[in-house]
């Protein structure tokens, strides 16, 4: 059954799960009003799969119990899904110009299953079994799903097994008769206070001498042992202003970080997907990463059409909408965030069947999807900085424009001094000038930028972990041989 936000919503406060923010226990973290825009941006993915004008995009039919379901829980079973995947992602970047957290999930989903029936295929475990189970589960009760693989990795140079503080990569540390006891943290994670669920993965490639670090398993958000620890984010306390509007710039949505610890958390067999198969966790890193850098072509693209939007609706406010080099700036931002689209499309129109039938997409080319997500976000924001002017950093609180002190000799109030400074092309109010101004800042350079800057460059790995896979698929030495072929070596 498909939830709508508000059911979303609500089934959150059904749950106890354990949130920490300024160094206190927050018991009601789901009105709170810094965590609550995430919030909104989840219920949006609920509500867009209710509009009938989405449903083909929003929502597709299971492959494992042939009914309706939110394409957010879908195995992918074609190229056009993969293609869909992106297209629904842009429609909800453009829907909430922040982060809407639920790709993660999807993506782990894909990556498990897959890597999942390869490992029973060569060691006869029931993983997957295991993983079929949990997402019909998921997929009936129109849950959310944090994919989780981050560590926190201590000192790099070393390997899991050779840190000083063993949890500094999530491990088993019991195996039982009937589960595991499993110990660690997950940083950096995605919608992690906002979801039903959580889906662990290993973070990275591992050896025989790593293999308590190779676990994948699922557990409820809410489960014994696992709390939360809410991650800042610039100019997050203005949520909590009294009567906060257009200081907001995104006032109804916003993206959540957390780091999600694992104090000796007990996981039963049945939720168990991977236990110690050290020549797997490779795979399931290498497939949820190459999933998830395709999701970037859809995601960040639709928060760019917002941010192209504002920044041409501050041209127009600005009274400089017909000079050549703004609607040079505007055609380049166009052009930038169009290119992240084409290669987010192309990754998925190559994927292909994996041997558990789901499909996965061309590896290199989502890499290449990601490596211009890591440079292109910043140019865009950087013209859209340009093109709106320094009063976006420097203009005075929403309670300025609104205050009635008196300071002028004739009157005036500082609202008043304000509305009469900042006012610019008559075409619009001054209020309607502050509140665009407010949202480039928010996405640009405020708590919307860790869905959009900042995690243009970091999310689903730092620039480096695709030149890697570049390097790893780009098969230069078939590149050799056309070149010989060509030049007459033989």
């Amino acid at each position: 059954m498909l939830m709508t936000g508000t059911e979303y919503i609500e089934s959150l406060r059904k749950l106890n799960t354990r949130v920490y923010m300024f160094g206190e226990k927050i018991e009601n973290w789901v009105d709170h009003p810094m965590i609550k825009p995430s919030i909104n941006c989840l219920a949006v993915t609920y509500d867009l799969a209710q509009d009938p004008e989405y449903a083909d995009l929003m929502t597709a039919k299971s492959s494992i119990t042939g009914e309706k379901i939110n394409r957010f829980a879908h195995l992918h079973q074609s190229s056009e899904d993969l293609k869909k995947k992106v297209k629904m992602q842009r429609l909800c970047g453009q829907k909430t110009a922040s982060c809407f957290q639920r790709c993660v999930g999807m993506d782990a989903f894909n990556a498990v299953f897959s890597t999942t029936f390869e490992i029973d295929e060569k060691y006869g475990t029931h993983y997957h079994e295991n993983f079929v189970k949990y997402l019909k589960y998921i997929q009936e009760n129109d849950l959310v799903v944090d994919g989780a693989m981050t560590d926190p990795k201590g000192d790099r140079a070393l390997a899991p097994h050779q840190q000083k503080d063993p949890d500094l990569f999530l491990r088993i540390k019991e195996v039982r008769e009937d589960g595991i006891i499993v110990r660690g943290a997950k940083c950096h994670q995605t919608g992690s206070i906002n979801s039903h669920e959580h889906l662990i993965m290993p973070t990275i490639a591992m050896k025989e001498e790593d293999k308590a670090y190779a676990v994948s398993f699922a557990v409820e958000s809410d489960a014994e042992g696992v709390y939360m620890i809410y991650g800042r984010q610039s100019c997050d306390t203005r949520k909590m202003e009294e009567n906060a509007d257009v200081d907001l710039g995104n006032k109804q949505f916003g993206g959540q970080e957390a780091l999600v610890v694992f104090d000796d958390v007990f996981v039963p067999n049945e939720r168990v997907f991977l236990c110690g198969e050290y020549d797997f966790a490779g795979m399931m890193v290498e497939r949820f990463a190459g999933y998830h850098r395709q999701s970037y072509g859809g995601c960040k693209v639709g928060v760019g059409d917002v941010i192209i939007g504002a920044a041409a609706l501050a041209a127009d406010y600005n009274g400089a909408a017909k000079a050549s080099h703004v609607k040079d700036k505007i055609i380049e931002m166009t052009h930038l965030n169009e290119t992240l689209y084409c290669c987010g499309i192309a990754c998925s129109t190559e994927g292909y069947a994996t041997k558990a039938g789901n499909y996965q997409i061309d590896l290199l080319l989502a890499n290449v999807c990601k490596q211009n997500v890591t440079r292109y976000p910043y140019e865009i924001v950087r013209l859209a900085e340009d093109i709106a002017g320094g009063l976006m950093v420097t203009m005075p609180s929403e309670k300025d424009f609104k205050s009635d002190t008196v300071v002028g000799k004739e009157g005036e109030t500082i609202g008043d001094i304000c509305n009469k400074y900042f006012a610019a092309a008559p075409t619009c109010s001054t209020e309607d000038r502050m509140r665009i101004l407010r949202l480039l800042e928010n996405i640009c350079l405020g708590s919307s930028a860790v869905g959009y800057r900042t995690e243009s460059l970091h999310g689903a790995g730092s620039p480096q972990a695709q030149r890697i896979m570049i390097a790893r698929q780009g098969n230069i030495s078939e590149k050799k041989e056309l070149a010989k072929a060509i030049a007459g070596i033989k």
